[in-house]
């Protein structure tokens, strides 16, 4: 069975077309700049990379091309190959604590949260609607990222602000990255032989965007991104945790506005803000090895940040089995898997140094005599979808 993988963002659809149960990889796309007349499609099949560029003005357009080139290409006979679409959604709010079958009452509610993801769910649903106009006759499957985190007792989702701001507007812890934390918890379980019942997993997915999950019993418990992903560890660009304070002062001292404030907090911050050089791990390690202190300091930043983390959920799980880094940062900056170990003394953990080289590969790379198993595991949230989308047309 074939089944297609799909992340559309504002100008953007990412692609994975996938067999499954197997979950081979037949082929995987991007179609980039949509809206322009420059407009830039990107697929990768048989080792094989096409590029073309043309002018494709909306998502509907961007999916009738991507539909083309893959029956153009041979990669699927027609579009009847095609059994079903899961699709990337980032909020589901409270309503959706699991994937799900695509409906109108379905596109309702996440039209009806997309207040709490503004940048994120209208061009998620654009992307549905567009697959949905194209293949009218298949199952169309909702992977939201905030599902897996609803799993989250209500004294670690909950604020300590006015109730009446909960009840009213939501205001809640969230969580992101649910459908990484998901993969990379379940993945370590196999890669160990163990029952992900049976594990307390902390999952670091470090990349431009970064969160941490205490994953207890295949369940996530509490994770470090909160009403939006600008909350937890700091980021490429976004701050992580501060005091909230320092959004008035900063609007004052400066003149700025709320919103001046906050764009500085999501897209100003981080490594970029601290080192003044880069939002890229390389970078500031490449400044950082020609002595510039900032560049340090920003990695060292977010380094401490996530041993913090790591040490409140094992406080809140009751111990850790397992800690594994994902994404671009956690999967291939062995120097900053290194510098986040080294602040987990107090747990026994240990890193081999010779097994910590490895990048963008699934590996344990902690010592024999660690006693927390550290793995690098390599996150595919296209198979997470395609698996979901998958388990959902097989009980419909």
């Amino acid at each position: 069975m074939i089944i297609m993988a799909v992340n559309a963002g504002s100008s953007s659809l990412k692609y994975q077309l996938l067999k499954m149960p197997e979950e081979n990889v037949i082929a995987s796309g991007v179609v980039e700049r949509i809206g322009l007349p420059n407009a830039v499609s990107t697929i990768k099949f048989n080792g094989d990379k096409k590029q073309k560029t043309l002018e494709i003005k909306n998502h509907t357009a961007a999916v009738e091309t991507v539909l083309q080139i893959l029956v153009d290409f041979g990669i699927v006979t027609s579009f009847d190959d095609i059994a079903g679409v899961g699709h990337r959604v980032v909020h589901g709010g409270e309503k959706f604590s699991d994937s799900v079958l695509i409906d109108e009452e379905v596109i309702k509610a996440i039209e009806e949260v997309s207040d709490l993801a503004p940048l994120h769910n209208p061009a998620n649903l654009t992307g549905i609607k567009a697959f949905q106009e194209a293949l009218p006759n298949k199952p169309m499957i909702a992977v939201f990222d905030t599902a897996f985190h609803q799993t989250m007792e209500e004294d670690a989702y909950m604020y300590s602000t006015p109730y009446d701001w909960y009840e009213k507007y939501g205001v809640r812890k969230y969580g992101f990255h649910g459908t990484s934390h998901k993969y990379v918890s379940q993945r370590v379980a196999r890669i160990l032989d163990k029952d992900v019942k049976d594990l307390k997993t902390i999952v670091l997915h470090i990349g431009n965007g970064a969160s941490i999950c205490a994953v207890d019993g295949g369940i996530s418990v509490d994770t470090s991104m909160g009403f939006t992903p600008l909350a937890g560890i700091s980021m490429g660009t976004r701050s992580g945790d501060i005091d909230p304070a320092i959004i008035e002062f900063i609007s004052t001292k400066e003149n700025k506005t709320i919103q001046e404030v906050m764009n500085d907090l999501n897209k100003g911050s981080g490594y970029l803000g601290v080192s003044r050089v880069s939002s890229d791990s390389r970078d500031l390690w490449d400044a950082a090895y020609k002595g510039d202190e900032k560049a340090l300091l920003a990695i060292k930043k977010q380094s401490k940040m996530v041993a913090d983390y790591i040490g409140a959920y094992y406080i809140r799980m009751g111990g850790v089995d397992a800690i594994a880094f994902t994404a671009g940062v956690g999967e291939n900056a062995p120097n900053t898997r290194e510098l986040i170990v080294d602040h987990l003394k107090a747990l026994g953990a240990k890193l081999d140094p010779e097994a910590n080289k490895v990048r963008g590969q699934d590996k344990i790379i902690s010592s024999d005599d660690s006693k927390v198993k550290l793995l690098v595991v390599a996150t595919d949230e296209e198979v997470m979808i395609a698996r979901d989308t998958l388990r959902l047309m097989q009980e419909k």
